[in-house]
């Protein structure tokens, strides 16, 4: 089995779930046990100055992040929150994805995330996405989702409302060049 731990899932147009419709997932897991990503593209209607203050009355953020949107990772404990980030160690929950991304599932991030000592880019997200074994290859398999190996300037740099369209590109075909109905040939 080929792992796609590392990758962007890009909903197809076809996608008829209204949850996962037009989303871009970036896959933190998967193996023989199933399927974890993070949404990256769909905002939860809070921002980070709203979390933080939420989950800690003392913690302060810098203005330059205090608008930054929360995500909605996906429709499992969206209570639980994530973050993706550049690689920086020093967090009690952190895992290299790769040499340039990791994800931190610990508290004491958030503290950090306004100020001078908090990773060069980040999204914050809540929740996540969940598929069980052999699951997200059978919708791979009926088309749903298309797949392109992770690329930090997605993850970070491009805009929230650009993100599937990028994902997209990376492809190497634009958007409007897909069909809404994806078929085998």
């Amino acid at each position: 089995m080929h792992s796609l731990q590392n990758y962007l899932l890009i909903a197809s147009p076809s996608m008829d779930d209204p949850y996962f419709a037009r989303t871009v997932v970036y896959i933190c897991e998967h193996n023989e046990q199933g399927t974890m990503g993070l949404v990256i593209n769909q905002p939860v209607g809070m921002n980070l100055k709203e979390l933080v203050a939420q989950a800690d009355e003392n913690a302060e953020v810098l203005d330059d992040k205090a608008e930054n949107i929360v995500l909605a990772g996906g429709p499992v404990s969206q209570d639980r929150g994530f973050i993706l980030h550049t690689t920086q160690e020093g967090w009690t929950s952190s895992l290299a994805m790769t040499s340039e991304i990791m994800v931190t599932t610990s508290k004491d991030i958030l503290s950090c995330l306004g100020n001078d000592s908090s990773p060069e880019k980040s999204l914050v997200i809540l929740g996540y996405s969940g598929w069980s074994a052999g699951q997200l290859e059978e919708e791979i398999q009926s088309n749903s989702w298309l797949m392109v190996e992770a690329d930090s300037e997605v993850l970070f740099d491009v805009p929230i409302h650009k993100k599937w369209e990028a994902a997209v590109h990376m492809l190497g075909i634009d958007v409007w060049q897909i069909a809404p109905d994806v078929g085998h040939a």
